[in-house]
């Protein structure tokens, strides 16, 4: 597996400091095609309102550089933030790609929010992506790479030279994602992780979330390969795969339930789209009780 270093994305990242997600606009420079990766839409749980101020800071920087977005892409379905790729779909008529087993993760909780308009085929997204897909942004070679582990449905986009792997890779210091959600596994994050491990070692890796770890003080996004295998404090270094399954397994087992897991998935699994309207016209959020 490789990828064309001579191709090189240019990547503004967009911050969320409240689920400490970032979001991606990568764009060719030579025709000015561009991506936008893991949209945040904003989300109050005291007032249960959905605000756009995150998408409007990206949708004006696409304006202001003159870019055509063709494509949103979908790392994964979220359990920290509802996803703004629906909202983008409808503002600018750009198509949704996510894995193709995204349908794994819509059967597991369509189930669980008896979400009868949600059938588990992904058809609500516009592009289902199985591993190894191959497409173009403007010039530049995208290959999409199933690396399940942190859910099933976990993809990570090669797009050029820079890497974008969701929560598959945290910064070097952070290390790796909870493994513990539906469909999720040590073991397949390891598998998968060295697969991204064979991607040429100045690739550039683009994290899908940063939180600080003790001694550091500035939130930070971007590494690389090497850096990752040299210094990942789970797996850098050589650790077998016996030593990060136990090693994560444990630290799963001390984290809490993710505060925006039941709204955004119900959420996720519709590609951003809010649920279906009452009777009386108003849209609700389930909370089902004991369920998790």
């Amino acid at each position: 597996m490789t990828n064309d270093t001579a191709s090189v994305p240019d990547v503004e990242a967009f911050f969320d400091p409240a689920s400490h997600t970032i979001t991606y606009l990568v764009a060719d420079p030579a025709t000015g095609a561009a991506a936008v990766i893991d949209p945040v839409l904003d989300f109050d749980t005291a007032s249960g309102r959905t605000s756009t101020a995150s998408l409007e800071q990206v949708l004006a920087r696409i304006a202001e550089q003159g870019l055509t977005l063709e494509r949103v892409l979908e790392t994964h379905a979220h359990a920290d933030h509802l996803t703004g790729a629906d909202e983008i779909r409808r503002r600018t008529g750009a198509p949704i790609g996510i894995g193709s087993r995204i349908t794994e993760v819509q059967k597991v909780f369509r189930v669980l929010f008896e979400a009868h308009d949600v059938t588990a085929d992904g058809v609500v997204f516009d592009s289902l992506y199985a591993d190894g897909a191959r497409f173009t942004l403007g010039s530049l070679p995208v290959e999409v790479l199933h690396t399940p582990g942190h859910t099933p449905a976990c993809v990570s986009y090669v797009i050029g030279d820079a890497a974008f792997v969701g929560d598959t890779l945290f910064m070097p210091d952070y290390g790796t994602a909870r493994c513990d959600f539906p469909g999720g596994d040590a073991r397949t994050l390891y598998r998968s992780i060295q697969r991204l491990f064979t991607l040429p070692p100045e690739t550039r890796v683009f994290v899908g979330h940063d939180y600080l770890p003790e001694g550091r003080s500035d939130f930070r996004w971007e590494t690389t390969i090497a850096a990752e295998k040299a210094g990942n404090i789970h797996l850098g270094g050589g650790r077998s795969e016996d030593e990060f399954a136990a090693l994560r397994e444990a630290r799963d087992a001390t984290l809490k339930v993710p505060a925006l897991i039941l709204p955004s998935l119900q959420i996720n699994i519709r590609a951003g789209a809010l649920p279906p309207p009452e009777a009386s016209g108003k849209r609700f959020l389930k909370l089902p009780l004991n369920a998790i």
